[in-house]
C-alpha cells in the first residue's frame, strides 16, 4: 500500500531560510550593533533613587503628579541618550519614591540633574518656520534647543541662531533641556513640524492654578479645548503680555508653552486676557486636549525631588550569573544533542539543526527587536531562553516517536512521516498554545524582570511552532524520501524497529 504525500517541502525551506538570512543581514547590517542590548544586571550602571517633597502646600502627592513626574523623568533621562532606562514608582502618596536605573551610565552629575524639578515656562515667539522649509545654510545645521543668553542676543546672533538650527534629527527632539529664563532660545516643536525662536520668559509654569480640557462652553461645537487658571501674578503677566502681543502679526502674537526645553503647543493672542483665565484652542482631539491639560497642570510640578540614594551598580554579579546560566545551559544542550544522536541516530541530526537554526532565529529577533523596541536582555530573559531548549527538544520527541510507532505499526517510513505529523501537530500546537498563554498571561500581571522573563519565553515558544512547521517537517519529509531512511543509522530504520514483532503480521510494509 503506498501514500501519496500532498506536501511540499521546498516551499516552506525556501521561505524560512529566506526570512532567517534577511534578519541575518539585518542584524549584521554596516554600521549597526550585531549584540544584543543588555539590561542593568549585565551592563552596570547608575541607579537613583529620589524622594518627592510637597513644595506647593497640597498636603498629599497624589498618584496623577507622581505619574506625571515618571513621564518628565523616562524623557529626561532619554535625553542624555539612554534609551534603554527604567523609571519607576515605589510605594504610593507621601511615602513614595521614584527609582531611576540607566544601564551603562555611571556619571557623578545624573543624579543633579534627574532631581530638577521640570520647567514649564512660557516664552513670545519672534520667529516660526514649519521644518520641511529648507534650511538657509545646511552646512550650519545644528540640533535644538541653542540657548542664547539675552546679554548676548544681538539680532545678528539670533538670525544665525535660527537659520542654523534644525529639528531633523531625534536628538533635536529629546528634551530634558534645563533653559535659563532669561536667554533667548531657539527650539523645536515636540512632534518636529516647527523650529521656533522663542524670546525670555513672561509667566514660569507655577502660576498656572488649574488647566481642564472641555468641549466648547455654552454649547459650542467643534475641536477640544484647554481652559487655564492662573494666580494674581500670572494673571497680571498674562493680561500685560496679551495686550502688547495680541495686538502684532502672526508669529510675533503667538506664545511657546515650553517644556523641558520643547514647545508643546505655540497657540495666539486674539484679544487682551485680564480675567486671569485663558483658553487654548485648535485642532485638538480629546486624548490630546487632555495631555496638553495634563503637562500644563502638572508641568511644573508641585513636587521637588530630593536625593536618597545613588549607587553605582556593577555589572560583575550579574555577569557571573550569566556564565553560571549560559554554562548550564550549554551542559543541557550538550545532552540534548547527545540523546538525540544516540537515541535517533540521523533523524536526530535533523532535530539538531533545527535546534540551531531555532537559536539563531531568536538571537537575531533579541537584537532587532531591542533596536526597533527597546527590548533589553536581562539574567531573566536569558533563563527564558534557556527553558526554550526543553521546549524545542520537546517537539523533535513527540513527532520522532510518532513516526517510530508508525513504523512499529507495519507503515513504511514515507508513510509513517505523514501519518506521525497529523498526529504530532495537534500535541505540539496544544503544548505550544498553552505556553504561550502562560507566557502572556504572565507577562500582563508581573513587571520588571518577570516580564523579560515572560517575553522571552513567548518569543522562543513562537519560534518553536515556526521552526517545527517550516523546517523541522519539511526536513523530516526529504529525509524519508532519501534511500537513508531505511539505513540502520537511519533512526527508523524498519528492520530494527520492527524486530520481535512475527513476520506474519506485516505485509508488504503494512500491518494486517
Amino acid at each position: 500500500m503506498s501514500v501519496k504525500s500532498s506536501t511540499r517541502p521546498w516551499r516552506a525551506l525556501i521561505a524560512i531560510l529566506v526570512i532567517t538570512l534577511a534578519m541575518g543581514v539585518g542584524v549584521f547590517w554596516p554600521g549597526t550593533s550585531s549584540s544584543a542590548k543588555l539590561g542593568l544586571d549585565l551592563q552596570g550602571g547608575t541607579q537613583v533613587i529620589l524622594t518627592p517633597r510637597i513644595v506647593s502646600g497640597a498636603p498629599v502627592i497624589t498618584a496623577d503628579q507622581l505619574n506625571q513626574t515618571v513621564a518628565i523623568m523616562r524623557q529626561r533621562v532619554n535625553g542624555f541618550g539612554v534609551a534603554e532606562a527604567e523609571v519607576a514608582v515605589q510605594g504610593s502618596g507621601n511615602e513614595a519614591a521614584i527609582v531611576v536605573s540607566v544601564p551603562g551610565v555611571n556619571q557623578q552629575g545624573i543624579a543633579e540633574l534627574l532631581k530638577q524639578t521640570a520647567l514649564l515656562e512660557f516664552r513670545p515667539v519672534l520667529q516660526a518656520r514649519t521644518s520641511s522649509a529648507p534650511v538657509e545654510d545646511t552646512s550650519a545645521t545644528a540640533p535644538a534647543p541653542v540657548i542664547i543668553p539675552t546679554s548676548a542676543g544681538s539680532e545678528a546672533e539670533l538670525a544665525a541662531a535660527f537659520a542654523g538650527a534644525a529639528c531633523f534629527s531625534a536628538e533635536a527632539l529629546q528634551g530634558g533641556a534645563v533653559l535659563d529664563p532669561n536667554s533667548y532660545v531657539v527650539t523645536c516643536s515636540t512632534d518636529g513640524a516647527e523650529t521656533l525662536l522663542l524670546a525670555p520668559t513672561f509667566i514660569a509654569g507655577e502660576r498656572i492654578d488649574d488647566a481642564i480640557a472641555a468641549l466648547p462652553p455654552q454649547g459650542g461645537t467643534g475641536a477640544w479645548v484647554v481652559t487655564l487658571d492662573f494666580d494674581s501674578a500670572g494673571a497680571t503677566a498674562l493680561a500685560t503680555a496679551s495686550t502688547d502681543m495680541s495686538a502684532k502679526p502672526d508669529p510675533l502674537n503667538r506664545f511657546g508653552i515650553v517644556l523641558d526645553g520643547l514647545v508643546v503647543s505655540a497657540p495666539f493672542f486674539q484679544e487682551p486676557i485680564l480675567g486671569g483665565s485663558a483658553q487654548i484652542s485648535g485642532s485638538f482631539t480629546p486624548d490630546e486636549a487632555k495631555a496638553l491639560a495634563s503637562v500644563l497642570r502638572y508641568g511644573a510640578l508641585p513636587i521637588a525631588l530630593d536625593i536618597a540614594e545613588t549607587n553605582a551598580v556593577s555589572p560583575t554579579l550579574g555577569i557571573e550569573q550569566l556564565n553560571a546560566g549560559l554554562l548550564a545551559g550549554a551542559l543541557g544542550l550538550s545532552l540534548v544533542v547527545l540523546y538525540l544522536l544516540l537515541y535517533y541516530r540521523l533523524l536526530g541530526l535533523v532535530a539538531i539543526v533545527s535546534l540551531a537554526l531555532a537559536a539563531s532565529m531568536i538571537y537575531f529577533a533579541v537584537v532587532l527587536l531591542g533596536r526597533s523596541v527597546g527590548f533589553t536582555l536581562t539574567l531573566a530573559g536569558v533563563a527564558g531562553l534557556i527553558v526554550a531548549i526543553g521546549i524545542t527538544a520537546d517537539s523533535f520527541v513527540v513527532y520522532n516517536e510518532r513516526i517510530r510507532d508508525e513504523i512499529r505499526d507495519g507503515k513504511a517510513p514515507r508513510a509513517a512521516i505523514d501519518a506521525a505529523w497529523k498526529r504530532a501537530r495537534r500535541t505540539l500546537l496544544a503544548a505550544d498554545f498553552v505556553q504561550m498563554l502562560a507566557a502572556v498571561v504572565l507577562y500582563f500581571l508581573s513587571v520588571g524582570a518577570v516580564q523579560g522573563f515572560a517575553f522571552a519565553l513567548g518569543l522562543s515558544t513562537l519560534v518553536d511552532v515556526f521552526v517545527a512547521f517550516w523546517f523541522t517537517r519539511p526536513v523530516t519529509v526529504l529525509f524519508g524520501k532519501s534511500r537513508f531512511a531505511n539505513g540502520k543509522l537511519s533512526g527508523i530504520s524498519p528492520s530494527k524497529l520492527r524486530a520481535g514483532i512475527p513476520a506474519n503480521l506485516v505485509v508488504d510494509g503494512v500491518s494486517k
